[in-house]
Order: structure tokens, then sequence, then C-alpha cells
């Protein structure tokens, strides 16, 4: 089989099963954690781990909500069994990056990653992202490059894959959706929470003498609104048309 169908099939595999990524870095994270001395590092290191993490993670989810926000319907989304495009994406943050939501997915997981602490699983974790999500877009553009022609050739020409490009930004053709981000993005706020607290928790236990699984009364807090928060979006989308958009996924 040549590399490019290999390319395209590997992607097309791994996107109907990227929503797995989260726990395997949750499993990955257990080792690292385990042997990082933190009993070593310096306040102020830990603060500049923590606050990065915290901004990188919450950019990461502005990039997702802005791009979410503004995608019309029949787009694959959160989407798990195949690639869906109705029609090709060429303005908004789709006119300065071809994959935001991708690039958002990064800084919301290396943001947790950074909580860690530990700089290789930084690296690490930067570079399976890459070679993961590489074959995933490798395989959507090959699926919008059959569908579109001409018009992503010139689109993919003009526009970065992955890091975005000041030149040539164009207004969005639809315009931002609050319902559509709350829609389909609470479920991606509690990963994000949970990721936070999972690794402040496997710290406590490893570092602490004697060690302790206990959670801080801020983050059981924090932990418990986000849930609660997610329930009732949830009941609302289950139950009435509130978040109902005829025009949004």
């Amino acid at each position: 089989m040549a590399l490019l169908h290999s390319f395209e099939n590997e992607g097309n595999w791994l996107f109907k099963r990227r929503g797995f990524l989260p726990l395997v870095l949750f499993v990955a994270a257990i080792p690292f954690i385990y042997g990082t001395d933190y009993n070593n590092i310096s306040p102020v290191v830990v603060k500049l781990y923590t606050y990065s993490g915290i901004v990188l993670c919450a950019i990461g989810f502005c990039i997702r909500a802005i791009t979410i926000g503004t995608t019309p319907k029949g787009t694959s989304g959160r989407n798990t069994k195949e690639q869906v495009a109705e029609q090709l994406n060429t303005s908004g943050i789709y006119s300065v990056l071809r994959h935001p939501l991708y690039l958002g997915n990064y800084l919301m997981w290396i943001g947790i990653v950074l909580y860690t602490e530990n700089i290789f699983f930084v690296l690490i974790v930067s570079l399976l992202f890459w070679l993961y999500y590489e074959r995933i877009m490798f395989a959507e553009e090959r699926f919008l490059e059959k569908k579109f022609g001409q018009a992503f050739t010139d689109w993919s020409l003009r526009v970065p894959a992955f890091i975005p490009g000041i030149r040539g930004y164009r207004k969005s053709s639809i315009p931002f959706s609050f319902k559509s981000v709350i829609r389909r993005e609470y479920s991606g706020v509690l990963a994000a929470v949970s990721g936070f607290i999972y690794i402040d928790v496997l710290k406590n236990s490893f570092a602490v003498t004697p060690a302790t699984m206990a959670v801080s009364r801020t983050e059981s807090f924090i932990f418990v609104f986000v849930v609660v928060v997610v329930l009732l979006i949830k009941l609302v989308k289950k139950r009435t048309s509130l978040l109902d958009e005829d025009d949004r996924s």
C-alpha cells in the first residue's frame, strides 16, 4: 500500500478513536508524576508551571469556542463515525489556520500536562500529539480535497495548517453563537477541570509524606459546580429546545 493511502487509512482509524486520547494521557501521567521530585522544585517554578498551564488551557478553550461558535451545520465536530463536510469553511478562524479545533485541543491538554511540572512529559506528549493528529489532519484534508477539489487546494495553499497566520483574515460568514458553544463544549470543560484535579491528586499522593489522596475544598467546589452545570445543560438539551439551532451542528 502506498504511503499516501496508508496515512489516509491510519488517519481515518485514529479520527474515529480520538476521544480516547485524554484517557491515554491520564494513564501515561502516572509514572511521570511518580518519578518527579516535587520537593526540589522551587515555589517560583511551581507557580510558573501552574499559571502557564491554566492560561494555555484557557486559550485552547477559547480557540475551540470561537471555532464552534462560528461553524455552520454539516461539519465533523464531535462526530466519530466518518468525515463530514457539506461546505468548505474558509472564513473566520478558518481563514488563518486550517485545523483550529486541533490547535485548541493541543493547548488545552498541554496546559494540563504542564501542571505535572515534568518538562519531559510535556515534550513527549507534544511529540505524540503531533504524530497522532498529523495522520488525522492528513485524512481530513484528503477527504476535503476529493470533495471540493480546486477550492480546497487554493485555500490550503493560502492558509497554514496548524500555526495561525496573521494576514488574510476574513470575517466569519455566520455570526458567533453562544448556544453552539454551550451545547457542544460543556464536556470539554468538565474534562479539563477533571484533568487538573486528577493531576493534583496524583501529585499529593506521590509527593506528600504520608501520602494523601485528599481533594482540596476549592477543588471540590469547582468540580461539583462544573458537574451541576453540565447536568443542567444536558437536561436542557434533552427536555427543551432552548439550545436548538437549525443552521448549526
